[in-house]
């Protein structure tokens, strides 16, 4: 029998505040029901496993982090729309290491919680909306959709793992490459496809 007030939701908090606390390889279903203050069994009436916790703690921080996007984002175009999207990328991995380790590991997922969670949709529109501000159309979207993923992704990784021990600040870095994403995105080279040569 399910404990009382102990939902799916709850769970799945709990979940996330542990990840981001000691990082979600780490999590496991025992330290979340001491968490709760409940046995394990009372888990699983609410999520069937480990992994079906970790798919619901990756769509609840999506949802986060593109709720965040979404606001640094809202009335901005161009330049200032990237600086804010990225900044906004950035900062919910620096508050929530855990939660964003999440977003960024490919996991199975229940097909029905991802039908029903509105942050990676949310987040393409987001990103292509974004993107089409510098008059990019397919297939140059999706490819300067992966670039902007690889650059803030690594940039945030390596921050995180200390890999930017050189004296200049890793701010005045993400500053710069900023810069030069926006260059790159007002000059986007032709993709050469169907060019026989």
């Amino acid at each position: 029998m399910a404990r009382a007030g102990l939902t799916a939701e709850r769970v799945t908090i709990a979940g996330a505040e542990l990840a981001d606390e000691v990082g979600l390889d780490r999590v496991t279903m025992s330290q979340v029901a001491r968490r709760l203050g409940v046995k394990d069994a009372s888990l699983y009436a609410h999520v069937r496993n480990l992994e079906d916790l970790r798919g619901r703690i990756a769509l609840l921080a999506a949802d986060e982090k593109t709720i965040r996007i979404a606001e640094a984002t809202a009335g901005r175009a161009g330049k200032d729309a990237l600086i804010a999207f990225a900044n906004a990328w950035r900062e919910y991995a620096h508050r929530h290491p855990g939660r964003y380790t999440a977003t960024q590991t490919p996991m199975q997922i229940d097909p029905e919680l991802v039908a029903a969670a509105p942050g990676p949709r949310r987040a393409v529109e987001l990103t292509y909306g974004m993107l089409r501000g510098y008059g990019l159309a397919e297939p140059d979207l999706t490819d300067a959709v992966r670039l902007l993923r690889s650059t803030f992704h690594g940039f945030v990784a390596l921050e995180a793992a200390g890999g930017f021990a050189h004296a200049r600040s890793p701010q005045d870095s993400w500053v710069r490459a900023l810069d030069a994403l926006h260059a790159l995105l007002e000059h986007w080279p032709p993709s050469g496809e169907g060019d026989p040569s």
